[in-house]
């Protein structure tokens, strides 16, 4: 029997492959954007306020002004979404106008203008070919028109290259375009297509290059399938300058769409308008002084038949001071980027980091975060930014993913779901900025004592109705995960010391309260954060030595925990040693996951081995007479679940709440606590009046498939902590919830009964925004598409069966994977196991090179998703890691043999 379930395992394992390799080459590409030019995107407040003069205007001035120049310039003019074709072509004016200044100038210069793809009835009329008007979607229309202006004197010939990228033949938003002419186009496609166009387009050895993208109406008109520009080419993060109105009501306009930009994080050299008489750039000055020049064009005639050749020389001096301002904040951005590395290792102090082990060419510089990807400078040969998944989750905070699929109601009548055809966003990460900015503008900070405003009340609701629900009464607000379980200590041991009357009648006979001690109950390799209490609160490990923290004495009754993991496709429980009974073998081997959670293991013969494994180790605190008493448990549930014993690497940086199951061991590897222990844990402590912590900083808020990994384990607590994706992962904020039973115990007469704790920021109103936003878009199936609505569950992210090959790979020992998170332990012998194990950081770095931000952790290796990322992402890491994994498994054996 067991011969046929490997034999298909085997069967199944090779048609996966088939899948992997097709898979793969569909899998996209990372965006590589060059550096090498100056390129910016040409933004306006509005449609038909001039931004085609502006890219004609700052093309004549690169091109023209230098005439006696040797070196050969380059002006690349993009336009992504054209409508109106071939009527109105805004690449045509840039060409035809350029030629028309040229031999007015007697400039040399070679220009071309070509189209890529157009709706068949922009084709039919720019071919004219009638017969395409009648028929729907898209094609090449093989159109290319160039120009040539000569001049003999050998001066160096520049050359100008406009290209439009999809073309449709309405002139109406191009999400209406689209529509009416089935010429949609996805937001992928669009990005995909730029990227490529400016790669070829920026090459030229030898060449001085500029580059112009130039949008279509207004920073917030939709593009093709409805996403708004500003969103839609937010990955790439182009420097802009943005066309404003001098029109009246412009000042208004121009403002907000200054400010629309920099929500969404981009940078604004100048602002540009033409002079309608009306003086708009005075006010607009002095709301910009000290941020951007503004520049004010001469009127554009209104007559229709000026051909603007005396307009563009009138504007000359115009034009040439904004492409200096613009060559200017290049030159500044690329000395900026290049010296950061070098920079960052003379005054930084990283945390968990040594410093000799990161030499200035491995310091990754981030430019920018849009959704789950990095933009990460490159500048070791050719200048360039690329994206990387980060998949940390930059320690494990971020929520927002980068292709949320949302649906605008502009036009389009889609379902919410995943897919390839849906409207991509960023929206999450905007709208967790916008309240925050809003709460910042409105409250600022004040002070939380005693007082309420709207946010901190509406922030504690949602916690109560959601991860609290049924069991917690009482929200306590703090900063950071470390002092939310601080906090939970305190509460802990005054509930714990308030049920006991022993203890307190024990305490105003000695009138000392040194004599009593109160101890935490925990498990080894947890980590509950680098404060010194907090720290108390885990057993012996590398960040408790004399060296890291001197006062350490471990203020705990740690128990070694069974541990759950797969290996070959099976699931197996490891007891620890001491545990071990011939009544319970046939229960330590599991087909799935599923059946490890299942609890009618509770009524099993593990059950009662655990339950008197717990019962032996308490026994000794349970005298009532006593002076030593556990007072608090504190563990990782669901989480359970996961213990991750990680094996550090000192080379690279780590946090420490791996609060994810007891977390942190120096010789284990990625591993699963077995859920039937935590909750025989649980009902042990019960049992002896002994309050129950979970410390949910890590898990919570679906880190694990579900908003609280309470319901993973199947119990309740006494008191929770909160913090990490609380907020969605962009600013701090932790809270501890307890019930009314803890609460009371702190109600008396005297202010010295009082939780006497509390911080600055306590309840902080941008932090209390942010979590609102962050709860609500987790829990709502029509923000997150990952949500089973009636079972208030995660979709499962990583592919089955791609986990069970990768956890069958010879170089892989075990894995792990739940929720948003995978991670698996690499198997290795003798030094290359254990807390400073470097095993793991070649697989990193070409993970790195694959566009995945990893870090290793010894010989342990993890992925990590948000809530929201579609599983169509995840399966793509997954496949990503499996083929690195078999070429550093060649590497190995390659370097076994020499």
């Amino acid at each position: 029997m067991l011969f046929l379930r490997r034999r298909q395992h085997h069967l199944h394992h090779h048609s996966l492959r088939l899948l992997h390799r097709k898979l793969l080459s569909t899998t996209s590409q990372a965006l590589h954007l060059p550096l090498c030019h100056p390129t910016y995107m040409i933004w306006a407040s509005n449609t038909s306020l001039g931004k085609t003069l502006v890219s004609t205007g700052l093309a004549s001035s690169f091109l023209l002004s230098s005439p006696s120049s040797t070196t050969p310039r380059k002006f690349l003019y993009l336009k992504p979404l054209q409508t109106g074709f071939p009527s109105d072509s805004d690449s045509r004016f840039v060409f035809s106008k350029l030629h028309s200044l040229s031999s007015l100038r007697s400039s040399s210069l070679v220009a071309s203008n070509s189209v890529l793809r157009s709706s068949l009835p922009a084709a039919a009329d720019l071919t004219s070919r009638p017969d395409l008007s009648r028929r729907f979607g898209f094609c090449d229309p093989n159109f290319r028109e160039e120009a040539t202006v000569s001049r003999r004197d050998g001066a160096a010939v520049s050359e100008l290259v406009c290209e439009t990228l999809y073309a449709w033949k309405d002139a109406v938003s191009p999400h209406l375009s689209a529509e009416r002419e089935s010429g949609a186009v996805e937001d992928s496609q669009v990005e995909e297509t730029l990227e490529k166009r400016l790669r070829i387009g920026l090459e030229g050895a030898g060449m001085d290059v500029f580059c112009v993208v130039e949008t279509a109406g207004g920073v917030a008109s939709p593009g093709p399938s409805g996403t708004l520009q500003c969103d839609l080419y937010r990955p790439f993060r182009l420097p802009g300058v943005l066309v404003g109105d001098g029109r009246l009501g412009g000042i208004s306009g121009t403002i907000s769409a200054y400010e629309t930009l920099k929500l969404r994080g981009y940078d604004i050299v100048a602002v540009v308008f033409g002079d309608h008489g009306l003086a708009n750039e005075g006010p607009l000055l002095s709301y910009l002084r000290n941020r951007v020049p503004v520049f004010v064009l001469p009127h554009v005639p209104e007559d229709m038949s000026d051909d603007l050749l005396e307009w563009f020389s009138a504007s000359g001096e115009v034009f040439n001071s904004l492409k200096e301002i613009m060559l200017s904040a290049y030159s500044k951005r690329m000395q900026r980027l290049n010296d950061m590395p070098k920079k960052a290792g003379d005054v930084l102090w990283w945390p968990f980091t040594q410093h000799t082990l990161v030499p200035e060419e491995k310091v990754t510089v981030i430019d920018s975060r849009c959704g789950e990807n990095f933009a990460v400078y490159k500048g070791e040969n050719d200048e360039f930014m690329t994206q990387q998944f980060d998949a940390c989750a930059s320690w494990w905070t971020q929520g927002p993913d980068a292709t949320l699929q949302i649906v605008y109601s502009l036009s389009f009548k889609k379902s919410p779901k995943h897919s390839s055809t849906d409207t991509s966003t960023r929206w999450f990460q905007t709208e967790l900025a916008r309240d925050i900015g809003y709460a910042a503008a409105r409250f600022g900070h004040v002070m939380f004592p005693e007082n309420v405003y709207e946010p901190a009340l509406e922030c504690a609701e949602l916690l109560l109705s959601g991860v609290g629900r049924g069991w917690a009464s009482r929200v306590y607000f703090s900063d950071n995960g470390s002092t939310a379980i601080e906090v939970a200590l305190k509460m802990a041991f005054r509930k714990f010391t308030c049920a006991n009357a022993n203890i307190l009648q024990l305490l105003n006979n000695n009138k000392s309260e040194g004599c009593i001690e109160l101890k935490v109950l925990a498990l080894k390799g947890c980590y509950h954060g680098d404060t010194l209490g907090a720290m108390e609160a885990q057993a012996p490990s590398p960040y408790t030595g004399f060296l890291q923290q001197p006062w350490y004495t471990g203020r705990g009754l740690f128990l070694d925990p069974p541990t759950v993991s797969m290996h070959n496709s099976y699931w197996n429980i490891s007891l620890p040693e001491g545990m071990h009974s011939n009544y319970v073998i046939k229960e330590l081997a599991f087909d799935s996951r599923d059946e490890i959670f299942d609890k009618s293991r509770d009524k099993s013969d593990l059950a009662v081995t655990y339950s008197s494994y717990i019962s032996q180790k308490l026994v000794q605190y349970d005298s009532l007479e006593g002076t030593v008493h556990i007072g608090a448990l504190i563990i990782e549930p669901g989480k359970e679940a996961i213990r991750i014993s990680l094996i550090l690497d000192a080379r690279y940086v780590f946090h420490s709440l791996w609060l994810f199951s007891p977390v942190i061991q120096g010789a284990g590897g990625m591993l699963m606590i077995d859920p039937l222990f935590q909750r025989v844990l649980v009902n042990e402590c019960r049992s002896r009046n002994i309050p129950v912590i979970f410390d949910e900083v890590f898990t919570g808020f679906w880190r694990l498939g579900t908003e609280s990994a309470a319901e993973l384990l199947g119990c309740v607590p006494d008191i929770a902590c909160f913090a990490k994706l609380l907020t969605g992962g962009v600013i701090p904020l932790a809270v501890t919830l307890a019930t009314d039973a803890v609460f009371d115990s702190f109600i008396g007469e005297s202010k010295l009964k009082a939780l006497l704790h509390g911080h600055s920021y306590t309840a902080h109103a941008m932090g209390c925004s942010a979590a609102v936003k962050a709860i609500q878009w987790f829990s709502d199936p029509q923000t997150n598409f990952n949500v089973i609505p009636d079972k208030s569950l995660l979709s499962e992210l990583w592919n089955v069966d791609l986990i069970q090959q990768i956890s069958s790979h010879p170089s892989v020992q075990r894995v792990v994977a739940l929720g948003t998170l995978f991670a698996l332990e690499l198997r290795v012998e003798g030094p290359n196991a254990g807390y400073a194990s470097l095993y793991a950081s070649s697989l990193l770095q070409k993970l790195r090179e694959d566009g995945v931000y990893m870090r290793p952790l010894g010989n342990v290796v993890y992925l990590m998703c948000g809530p929201c990322t579609p599983p169509q992402v995840c399966t793509q890491l997954l496949l990503k890691l499996l083929t690195r994994l078999d070429e550093f498994t060649q590497d190995q054996v390659r370097q076994a043999s020499c």
